[in-house]
């Protein structure tokens, strides 16, 4: 049964195991064992982002194709699902209207860019990807009549997900589970069956041809596989499924803009999440994003604490001080780098 859920590719370490575990069970636990808004919108960010890492690792980790367009797919999922709420009564056949066509227009501007700029070198097919992608947030930014501009869009979501919705009358442990916890656990159980599907069509044959074409194109082509199909279909593949992690965020925060989904600021942080946890492998992202989202939540917080303790000492003080939280989380970036070069699931794993 294991064997079939991880696709035979386990994670080969004892270390690397229980961390993975640990972040499982935090996450699967969350309401209960972390009590409160933030520690849950924290926990339900980090779901949202070991997808939507996962799927970009399945663009450079395993494919080797560099691209800036990733939360242009991330954002054209969350204003479908924002969209169709906003337009049509809060309901599921909203939500799955809203869905099926922000993947499907997702998959389809992939399809487009694959076909027309996968032929090219690696960076000029970047530099297209930035480029649509930035034309994609001016556009986005500008059609306030549509998407709400630079405002972006508030809406309802379907009454199941609603705080003032009550599962069970009784609290279960301590904790009322309404709409947010209901919101929650669909956000969780979709973030570990898209993670599991993508573990999936890595560890196939489809998977395997793109590592191949990953680590020597020529060689693959004259095996006689097709490299710009392969190519093709795995950009497609990587923008449905960071179409779905636009879903389920937009599903949580009941708030849809340029900033939130698609800013290159985002795009960034999904770079430093792959590179912390590593290329090539689905386990990476799971490392990288809760590592990331922890630190950019709760770092500022751990600093206050120390700059507090520290108060009576003047240069570690001004260090530690919590308005240089972006410093110290660029110190620890570089320092992952230079201790895990091949990320932190690569050193594990030996």
């Amino acid at each position: 049964m294991l064997t079939s859920l991880l696709s035979g590719d386990f994670p080969r370490s004892r270390l690397l195991t229980a961390l993975l575990l640990l972040i499982a069970l935090g996450l699967a636990l969350a309401p209960f064992v972390f009590p409160g808004i933030r520690s849950l919108n924290t926990a339900a960010t980090i779901c949202v982002f070991v997808v939507l890492v996962a799927s970009y690792d399945l663009l450079l980790g395993y494919t080797g194709i560099v691209s800036f367009a990733h939360t242009m797919f991330f954002g054209i999922g969350a204003y479908g699902v924002a969209l169709a709420l906003r337009a049509f009564p809060a309901s599921w056949v909203a939500v799955a209207l809203g869905a099926a066509a922000g993947l499907a227009l997702a998959m389809a501007l992939a399809l487009l860019i694959g076909l027309f700029a996968l032929r090219v070198q690696a960076i000029f097919f970047a530099m297209v990807t930035l480029a649509v992608a930035s034309a994609f947030l001016i556009l986005a930014s500008q059609l306030s009549g549509f998407t709400g501009g630079e405002d972006g869009v508030t809406y309802r979501v379907p009454r199941e997900l609603s705080p003032a919705f009550r599962l069970v009358e009784a609290p279960v442990l301590g904790v009322r589970i309404d709409g947010r916890i209901v919101s929650y656990y669909l956000l969780f159980g979709s973030a570990l069956a898209l993670v599991l599907a993508m573990l999936r069509i890595v560890n196939s044959p489809f998977g395997r041809v793109l590592q191949a074409i990953r680590e020597n194109p020529f060689r693959a082509e004259a095996l006689g596989y097709r490299t710009a199909l392969y190519r093709t279909g795995a950009t497609c593949l990587s923008a449905g499924a960071a179409a779905l992690a636009g879903v389920l965020m937009a599903l949580w925060t009941k708030y849809t803009g340029p900033d939130t989904t698609l800013s290159l600021s985002i795009m960034i942080d999904i770079l430093l999440m792959v590179v912390i946890g590593g290329m090539g492998t689905i386990y990476g992202a799971v490392i990288g994003a809760a590592i990331f989202v922890l630190a950019k939540n709760y770092l500022q917080v751990l600093m206050a604490s120390a700059a507090d303790a520290t108060s009576g000492v003047p240069v570690v003080a001004d260090l530690v001080s919590p308005d240089r939280w972006l410093l110290w989380l660029g110190i620890l970036f570089v320092l992952s780098v230079y201790f895990f070069p091949t990320g932190i699931v690569g050193r594990l794993r030996g």
